[in-house]
């Protein structure tokens, strides 16, 4: 038996953009548009594109239980935040691995939108409780430095939205939830608004200048950028520590769970932690790819690509910490039965800083 793909209310409007469509965690979705994804990888850098990130779950956890809930289970301290922003945290298994790494819209002194990945929303749920309202609404993310300059033709209250903050606030009469939040390390805003609604913004703001842009992009962005996709970097066996996420756990806080393993590895020192790597050359960096040093095996790769505006292969991956490899240090990725060059590069790797 196959399961049938679910679809965003975007869907129709993708497909009439020209958009090719592909599965990603039980969605049908855009991976690229005419132009390609490299073309819009370099328009979110420059100017500022459009995603549908509908798949992308939201759970609604409400009443007077809810903030002492959402402590005890995800790994962030909500008392570093307050109503009206948006806050990263994990959610982990006894043994410390990452479930699903969220994002928490703090709506009201009782009220949040828990954000799980697309395949992770009933794992979250059977965690955390809440109401799954992903199928009644959609979110666009308008990514770039010129985004908010151009949301702001289209909703001026939306464009003021900072960074990490949330708002409630109306489009064209339409009840909407502004967050200023992303995944490409650009500035810009995800907003979400009802279903029926959805197209008719979706085309202004494609109108006003911004450009679509599919999941093909966002994955290259969000490797530049340095940003870890569950699955790959976050998941089985990979704890926050490894990940070099450790500022997403609330160390004070007196329980949330994972936290008695997570403190012994603390202790301990992670056994591997995760890297970037830079390729000497165009080659893709891929997946599951080899990394030797010195003659021996020290670690594998987790992601990789090619990047648009490094114009060189680019890849994360976990490195064991007894190989005490260092920033800078050449190593050898084994891509599709090919050795590449490259050099432990510390990411974000876009934009560029003065190592």
């Amino acid at each position: 038996m196959t399961t049938e793909l679910k679809r965003t209310a975007l869907y129709d409007l993708h497909v009439d953009l020209g958009a090719k469509i592909v599965e990603f965690g039980g969605w049908d979705m855009p991976l690229s548009y005419g132009t390609g994804t490299v073309a819009e990888h370099r328009a979110c850098r420059e100017g500022a594109v459009i995603f549908d990130v509908s798949h992308l779950g939201t759970v609604e956890v409400r009443g007077a239980d809810a903030y002492e809930l959402l402590q005890t289970a995800l790994t962030n301290d909500l008392a570093k935040v307050s109503p009206g922003r948006a806050q990263y945290t994990h959610l982990l298994d006894e043994e410390a691995s990452v479930l699903d790494d969220i994002i928490v819209w703090w709506r009201g002194e009782d009220s949040f939108d828990v954000m799980p990945n697309a395949s992770n929303t009933s794992r979250v749920i059977d965690a955390i409780g809440g109401v799954d309202v992903t199928s009644s609404r959609c979110v666009l993310a308008v990514q770039g430095p010129k985004a908010k300059e151009l949301v702001a033709r289209v909703s001026p209250e939306a464009a003021a939205i900072g960074r990490f903050r949330v708002e409630a606030i109306t489009i064209d009469g339409t009840p909407c939830v502004v967050a200023g939040t992303g995944y490409t390390g650009e500035d810009g805003l995800e907003i979400a608004i009802p279903n029926e609604a959805a197209p008719a913004l979706f085309s202004r703001l494609v109108e006003a200048g911004v450009i679509p842009a599919g999941l093909g992009a966002r994955d290259t962005l969000r490797l530049e950028a340095g940003l870890p996709l569950h699955g790959h970097e976050l998941g089985a066996g990979i704890t926050p520590l490894q990940a070099g996420l450790g500022w997403v756990v609330g160390w004070d806080k007196p329980a949330f769970r994972g936290r008695e393993a997570l403190l012994v590895e603390r202790e301990q020192g992670p056994r591997r932690l995760l890297r970037g790597f830079k390729g000497l050359g165009r080659q893709p960096l891929r997946d599951h790819g080899v990394i030797t040093a010195g003659g021996g095996v020290v670690g594998e790769t987790t992601s990789g690509n090619f990047s648009p505006m490094l114009e060189c292969g680019i890849a994360l991956g976990f490195v064991d910490t007894d190989a005490q490899i260092q920033n800078g240090a050449p190593v050898s990725i084994e891509v599709r039965g090919r050795s590449v060059d490259a050099v432990v590069e510390p990411f974000p790797f876009w934009p560029p800083k003065e190592r």
